[in-house]
């Protein structure tokens, strides 16, 4: 400890301090010691070098305003030159205290002391006081107290020399021996990049050096965010985790920071970037923030390859926010397997809804593995199920439509958070993995008029798809579109638009569009259902336009729930 090259003693003026080295060019010290530095010069020399004084100027500062009691006092020093000496090295922020308590250390240049003098003291506890310092108390009753020229010198563990913080104040009283120390987790607040050099867990340097500065991105978008840093806190430690400090949160670095020395949950930190992320309008901070701390900009961890029939799916759940029909709650995911990514979940008002959606699924590509088969998935309350999501422009740049682009299925809103439905659903589909192919049961236009609930009776044993001739738009057809979703019909297709009814059923649009179904899907596997539909909609996309083809408006209803985790409900508490 005492042979330390990196102690370093503060000149401004006719003021003299203490700092220390944490780089080959910059010292941190107090800023009541640099207090000065508009009109004084600043020079540092080094305990253990050769006498010769640095210039140096303020580079960064803590916001301390020149009270005792005032917080942030902290200021960073830039020399003139690099030097050679080893910079201090710092402890984790637990280690400083202890039972019994750990001495400590601290090398200062108090009057008639110009090589520096050492002084023995301990933490009284890690309790904050007003949630900046921790007290300090001599070790022993005798010796060096904490007197002017302390102020900015590192606080070592006197076993490794690692630093835990740095002396901030002494008692005025002579006879009471004892201090102030900022701690180096309370100083990394003020100046983040000091958050690369102290050890956290779980996270090394230059991940919380690319996480320091994506937040700085984010925290300079124009026009702010929409989302402030204690709901960001919130979203990321969940109902059940650690309550914000009193003092609040001043920025998003001051969430970033509190969950990586302060949380418990290694996680929460990932979560909280991926929360961010949906609030920052530039696709590329968005993308790194959502793939951090993985060190590959986003590229998916690699997993066991995916058998020939299993799906990666990117849902998009629409559902009303409760506040009427103008707002709604929309959250975008991608899986692989059973591992879901939240790529947004907003509420929005109806008219940024398909804007947000598309940026978002366009996004989620990014955490799909490259061999991955995709499938774009809308889970829509029952009333919307008709919404033609497969025709919505692809991208501002692509104007063809969705449906065309990938596989791309419905879901039912309320199916999916019904678990008896999606036990009978994992059970169908059991059934049907062990059949070559499922028959079509057809529901025509004309029998619009049976009983509902014979009809979930009749399909709830059976594994067919089942075909409409007509959209659920009429009472009737809606009222027997919903009997088959209670029926857990695992798969369901219809003509978005159609036969409108009339005396005769025999050769309108809704008998053809039956009979070609079921001429198309013949030998079918059901698993494979969205694929098919994908190339009969390109085939109908390139089809001449006086000749419409048959499947143009063919909407697809396909559910399998082992393809996603158990519905949940939204992964984070949708806000904007």
């Amino acid at each position: 400890m005492t042979s330390a090259s990196w102690h370093a003693r503060i000149r401004c003026g006719r003021d003299t301090g203490a700092g220390f080295l944490v780089s080959d060019r910059l010292v941190l010290t107090c800023a009541h010691v640099v207090a000065g530095s508009s009109t004084e010069g600043v020079s540092v020399s080094f305990a253990q070098g050769t006498g010769e004084a640095i210039a140096a100027r303020v580079i960064a500062h803590g916001g301390w305003d020149g009270r005792d009691t005032d917080l942030g006092d902290l200021a960073v020093l830039e020399l003139d030159r690099q030097v050679t000496i080893k910079p201090a090295v710092f402890a984790a922020p637990t280690e400083a205290y202890g039972d019994p308590p750990r001495k400590l250390l601290v090398y200062g240049f108090p009057k008639h002391y110009d090589e520096g003098t050492l002084a023995e003291y301990r933490a009284t506890t890690d309790q904050l006081i007003a949630g900046e310092w921790v007290q300090l108390e001599a070790w022993a009753a005798h010796g060096q107290p904490l007197v002017p020229g302390f102020s900015g010198a590192a606080v070592t563990l006197a076993d490794t020399g690692r630093v835990v913080g740095m002396v901030s104040a002494a008692a005025r009283d002579s006879g009471i021996r004892n201090g102030r120390m900022l701690p180096a987790h309370v100083m990394a607040r003020y100046w983040p990049r000091l958050a690369d050099l102290i050890p956290t867990p779980e996270y090394d340097g230059p991940q919380k050096e690319r996480l320091r500065l994506l937040v700085e991105a984010a925290s300079q978008q124009q026009g702010g965010l929409e989302c402030g840093p204690e709901r960001l806190y919130r979203d990321a430690v969940g109902r059940l985790g650690p309550l914000p400090p009193l003092s609040g949160f001043s920025c998003l670095w001051d969430v970033a920071w509190y969950l990586l020395y302060e949380v418990p949950d290694p996680e929460a930190v990932a979560r909280f970037t991926a929360r961010l992320a949906d609030f920052v309008e530039d696709a590329p901070t968005r993308f790194a923030l959502r793939s951090w701390p993985d060190a590959r900009n986003g590229t998916a961890p690699a997993r066991k390859a995916e058998t020939a029939r299993s799906w990666s799916p990117i849902l998009v759940e629409i559902a009303p926010s409760g506040c009427g029909d103008h707002q709604l709650l929309v959250e975008v995911s991608a899986y692989n397997g059973r591992h879901r990514r939240v790529v947004g979940s907003r509420r929005l008002p109806a008219e940024r809804v398909r804007a947000y959606a598309l940026e978002r699924l366009d996004e989620a590509y990014h955490e799909l593995e490259p061999g991955a088969r995709e499938l774009i998935a809308f889970v829509l309350p029952r009333r919307w199920l008709n919404l033609d999501v497969a025709h919505w422009q692809r991208s501002p740049d692509d104007d063809s439509p969705l449906g065309c682009f990938a596989p791309l299925v419905v879901m039912g809103l309320e199916r999916r958070r019904d678990f008896g439905l999606q036990h009978k659903l994992r059970q169908k589909w059991q059934q049907i993995d062990a059949q070559p192919a499922a028959r079509l049961h057809r529901v025509g236009c004309g029998s619009l008029g049976q009983d509902p609930r014979t009809l979930t009776v009749g399909l709830r044993r059976s594994t067919d798809i089942v075909g409409f001739g007509a959209p659920p738009r009429a009472v009737g057809a809606q009222r027997l579109f919903h009997a088959t979703l209670n029926a857990a019909a695992p798969v369901m297709l219809w003509p978005r638009t159609g036969c409108r009814g009339g005396p005769s059923h025999e050769d309108c649009r809704g008998t053809a569009f039956l009979d070609r179904l079921a001429e198309h899907l013949t030998g079918m596997p059901p698993a494979e259902l969205p694929a098919y539909v994908h190339e009969l909609r390109e085939t109908a996309y390139i089809a001449e336009p006086n000749e419409p083809h048959w499947a143009f408006d063919l909407a697809l209803l396909w559910e399998d729930p082992r393809c996603l985790p158990d519905p949940v409900g939204y992964q984070h508490t949708p806000v904007g």
